[in-house]
Order: structure tokens, then sequence, then C-alpha cells
């Protein structure tokens, strides 16, 4: 991984190139069929489809419950959909339903399956993400890095937390701090769409409807255990490696989201086709410290010491600026 030291802020900074285009190369040399993964999976329309279809359902439920019972229905059945609906959106902006000849159509998929959600976010999403397999870790590049504001607010115990409970916020608004980008007509659609949506939610199943959707996505991408995978994805538990896998059976629900090293050595191959890319080169694997729960990742992530948002691994930007071809 190359040398690593804290310096600067307390992040953990090194010079060392971003691990995954460097084991792409290595496993291609050795094990071109895997190539063979790349492409789109159109079945998992399928089941965002259903999983939207659920979710407005449950607003002819919801609409009668009481305040108690419906908050207790929104954090375990809305968070769970809704944080599979961001998992989803995050395999559309990688063009893995339609296939890359077919950007458009994703784009217009991820709104559709931004609907439950309530807060428009597919088409912003996709462009900033993009950026993080890029610049993995690149100081001002990589907005999936917490600030230093962050940081620093956020390293205790209880200020761990609080993080959580506030990070659907801090995810999705950070990129318009670090890195704000001009709107583009997408993005407007985008806003329009889900704007409408929730007015007619509003009309037709009032106030509690709105909150069943909208909380769902706040509730279930805090404290809450799909929200794991933003910890264990690339948060320092073990100095020795940058990003961790999760293989456990979320993963189910999660478009195979915790198969994250070999996601981001592939991103070119569908969730759904991640598990062959392991088993094809399994040496270049089986080493690699992982996750056995997202539940356990966010306990040791706010109880040990060692681990807070600091946790990440940081490049200077003028040693990686240059895009990294994520087919080869």
């Amino acid at each position: 991984m190359g040398a690593i030291e804290r310096k600067k802020r307390d992040f953990y900074w090194t010079s060392a190139g971003e691990p995954h285009a460097i084991r792409r190369k290595a496993i291609l040399e050795k094990y071109p069929q895997i190539k063979e993964l790349y492409g789109s999976d159109w079945h998992m329309c399928v089941q965002v489809a259903l999983q939207v279809l659920i979710q407005f359902g449950m607003l002819f439920y919801v609409r009668d419950l009481s305040w108690p019972w419906l908050v207790a229905v929104t954090y375990v059945v809305s968070g769970t959909i809704n944080h599979s609906m961001v998992l989803a959106i995050h395999e559309l902006a990688h063009n893995l339903a339609f296939g890359h000849n077919h950007a458009l159509a994703n784009k217009v998929f991820s709104i559709f399956a931004n609907l439950p959600i309530g807060v428009p976010l597919a088409v912003s999403y996709k462009k900033y993400h993009m950026e993080h397999h890029r610049y993995q870790g690149t100081d001002g590049l990589d907005v999936d890095l917490p600030t230093e504001l962050e940081a620093r607010l956020f390293s205790s115990t209880l200020g761990k937390v609080a993080w959580l409970f506030v990070l659907p916020f801090t995810y999705f608004l950070r990129p318009v701090f670090v890195r704000p980008k001009p709107f583009s007509m997408m993005e407007i659609a985008n806003i329009v769409v889900q704007v409408a949506a929730d007015f007619a939610v509003y009309h037709y199943f009032g106030g509690k409807g709105l909150f069943y959707l909208i909380g769902g996505f706040v509730l279930g991408m805090g404290l809450h255990p799909m929200a794991g995978h933003l910890i264990s994805e690339h948060y320092i538990f073990n100095r020795s490696n940058e990003t961790y896998s999760y293989y456990g059976w979320m993963n189910m629900l999660a478009f195979n989201e915790g198969y994250h090293n070999e996601h981001h050595d592939f991103p070119a191959v569908p969730g759904s086709k991640l598990p062959m890319v392991s088993k094809i080169a399994p040496e270049f694997y089986k080493d690699l410290p992982t996750h056995d729960s997202w539940f356990g990742t966010l306990y040791n992530f706010i109880f040990r010491d060692d681990v807070s948002p600091y946790s990440r691994i940081k490049r200077e930007k003028k040693a990686n600026q240059q895009n990294v071809d994520l087919f080869q």
C-alpha cells in the first residue's frame, strides 16, 4: 500500500498510488477473462421497480398509523428500502442496468428509482461518484472524504453518534461546498419530477405519507444497519487496507455493494456478477481485511477510539489528477 503517515489535520496521508488501478492491472494480466463480466444487468430493473411499488403501496397503510408506529415502520421498512434505492442509483450511475451505450436510459431510470426517496439526488450523485473512482482519496477531488470540519467536530464517541445521525445531510450536501458544479438539465429534470411526486404524495396521503418516504431516506442513511456500508467501505480499521469488502447476507438488499474491493477494481462489472470476480481471482482477495457485519462496523466505529471521521486515506491533489481508465 505504500508509506502512510498522519500529518495535516490527522487524516492518513500517503504518496502511494490508488490501489485498485494497480490490482486491476495485475488481475487482468493473469485473468483476462474477467472482462467477460463487463456489461450490464437489466434484471436489476425488476428489483428496483418492485421496491418502488412497495414504497408507494405502503402509503395506503401508513397514513392511518399513530406516530410512534409510523416512526418504527419508517425506520424498519422505508429505511431499508430507500437505502436499497440509493444503492440502485449507485449501480445506475455506473450505467449497469442498460449499459454504457444507453447512458440516458440509466439516468432516466435512476430518476424513477429516486421517487420513493423524496429528495432529488440521483443525477447529481452520478457526476460526483465517478470522481470518487477516478480520484479515490485525493484531497479536494474525492468528495466521499469527510471535511476537516466534520472530522474535528465529530470525533468523540457522542460526536460520532451525532455524525452518523446527520450523515444523510453531510454525505449529499458535502459536494456542494467542497467541489461545486453547475446544474445540468437532467439535474433540473430530477428536481422537477421529484418535487411533483412529493407534492402528489402530500396531497393524497398527507404529512405522514411524505414522512414515511423522506424519513425513510434520512433514517436509512443514518443510524441504520444498511448505512454500515458507508463506513465499512473506506474508513481505516486496519492500516494495511484502504478499501474493505463485506460478504454477508445484506448484500441481497444492496446490489452486492459489500463486494467493494471488487467493485472498485472492476466498476464495469454489475453487482450481480461481482462475486464471480473474487472466485476467478481468489488469491488477490482472500487475504484482504473484511467486515463481517455492517451493524458491527457501526458499533466499532462509534466505540473504537482509533477510528473516527479522520480515519481516511488522503492523497495530495497534484499526485493524482490524471483520469483512471476504469475499463481497461
